[in-house]
């Protein structure tokens, strides 16, 4: 990949900002074009304060706008909640406009977080649920695993190939920019914490499984791409659906803290926000 000689600046100045202003310091880089696509992971559906325009309930306090704060970038932010790989390249819900429409031979960096529409991680997820405890009720991984195969895995890699023509139509409408690809978190510790939240330990090492797979997936194409790979499972570790609400930084079943259910919140976003932008200077140092 071209590595863009602004982006490359960038990481200068956010070095420089931080020697000499200390951790709060912003890098004024109002010149780098910054485009954020991705699904309600990126978006932040229902995180205090929305954009005025409802149809993908993104957040002004998501990641995207924490990481575009840090760095000084002008944000075009596209993300969208429930966006699909194929809504990059048509209208979603039939107004939204395709989230390629944003990117520009300008365009200097492009973060990324989608696939858990496309395998149906959080209907998977849902499918989980058990009020009563065993043997009460049937568990999702034993269903999801019939017959000696695994359906979550199976979706998983099906659809590696689309994530090769999704970073190749990035790479070919925004050429110059750097390309981050931001995976999944950590949404259950292991074992769960049946019954706070009540999914199975089985049954919630499996869907934790299935999440890291899916990251690990993403991780792997945008390796073959060149693109660069924000790994959230480490950042999100003990700040899952379990934790106490002042830790968490996923919403469970029932949310503590106004965000949508089994999405990040606003310290998720927060947290998510600096470790991408750390990744950026990383990249760029």
């Amino acid at each position: 990949m071209v590595r863009f000689p602004r982006l490359t600046q960038l990481g200068v100045a956010m070095a420089a900002a931080a020697v000499v202003l200390a951790p709060t310091a912003h890098a004024v880089t109002d010149d780098v074009e910054y485009v954020a696509m991705g699904d309600s992971a990126a978006a932040g559906p229902l995180i205090p304060d929305q954009d005025p325009d409802l149809n993908c309930f993104r957040s002004e306090k998501n990641y995207p706008r924490v990481a575009a704060e840090l760095i000084g970038a002008k944000l075009t932010d596209v993300t969208c909640s429930a966006a699909k790989i194929s809504d990059f390249s048509t209208k979603q819900y039939g107004v939204v406009p395709p989230q390629y429409d944003a990117l520009k031979r300008s365009t200097d960096l492009v973060t990324v977080t989608i696939g858990g529409n496309d395998v149906e991680l959080v209907q998977a997820a849902v499918s989980c649920l058990n009020l009563l405890p065993e043997p009460a009720g049937r568990s999702c991984k034993d269903r999801f695993t019939a017959g000696g195969r695994d359906e979550l895995a199976e979706r998983i890699d099906a659809l590696a190939p689309e994530v090769d023509g999704m970073l190749e139509q990035i790479e070919a409408r925004a050429p110059h920019a750097e390309i981050v690809v931001v995976g999944y978190g950590t949404y259950l510790r292991p074992g769960g914490c049946y019954p706070i939240q009540p999914v199975w330990a089985r049954d919630a090492d499996y869907i934790q499984s299935s999440v890291d797979k899916l990251s690990a997936m993403l991780h792997e194409r945008a390796s073959a791409h060149g693109a660069e790979f924000v790994d959230l499972a480490e950042v999100s570790r003990g700040h899952d659906t379990c934790a106490a609400p002042q830790d968490k930084y996923y919403e469970g079943v029932i949310p503590t803290s106004v965000a949508a259910p089994l999405h990040p919140n606003a310290k998720g976003m927060q947290a998510f926000g600096e470790a991408v932008a750390k990744g950026i200077q990383h990249a760029d140092s």
